[in-house]
């Protein structure tokens, strides 16, 4: 079923709008990976999936899963639900498994939507689960206007490595630096 949808999607969305994408060959062919990526427009989600060569999974707001169909729809195409604010230990649990399962799963740093340029801070949880992991960070940039036919650009940075902190425990002021410098990679991607 997922391909069938993705299949339909992709179609509409690259009917709808002029997508770009640059720096596949960045992306990891197997494992676990996390795609970084900033968030402007509900439509963030769908453009990164289309684009990656692998399949992703992401976490979306617990919210959307309470209609029924949209929550059904929500599943299929490889979302889970977390409760915000919260400390969902559920969520990031299920996070680390997909991961090292060696899956590739969306997240987004600024943990909301941020539009018009806004200044943001990137939130501590990309961090923690990479270096939970092992996994490597792919920095996402999607830039452009959601507009009929205006060119939509998706750049996938080199991966980011959390090697140098293996078997080290993170202090929180560490893992905010290594959120805020994966933060950071992703608006270099839309710098270039």
């Amino acid at each position: 079923m997922y391909n069938v949808i993705t299949a339909i999607v992709r179609f509409l969305m690259f009917f709808v709008f002029r997508v770009k994408t640059e720096g596949k060959d960045n992306v990891p062919s197997e494992g676990g990976v996390i795609f970084a990526v900033n968030h402007r427009s509900n439509f963030d989600p769908v453009i990164a999936a289309m684009t990656c060569p692998r399949r992703m999974t992401f976490m979306a707001k617990a919210e959307l899963f309470k209609n029924p169909v949209f929550g059904w729809f929500l599943k299929t195409v490889g979302a889970f639900p977390i409760h915000r604010g919260k400390g969902d230990i559920s969520a990031i649990k299920c996070a680390f498994s997909i991961l090292k399962d060696g899956k590739a799963m969306l997240i987004f740093p600024e943990g909301t939507r941020v539009r018009n340029g806004k200044a943001s801070k990137a939130q501590p949880g990309v961090a923690m689960i990479a270096h939970r992991t092992a996994a490597p960070v792919v920095p996402v940039c999607i830039s452009g206007d959601y507009k009929w036919l205006h060119k939509i650009t998706v750049s996938y940075g080199k991966p980011i490595t959390l090697e140098e902190y293996a078997g080290q425990k993170l202090t929180g002021e560490e893992t905010q630096q290594i959120a805020d410098n994966i933060l950071s990679e992703i608006k270099k991607l839309a710098a270039e």
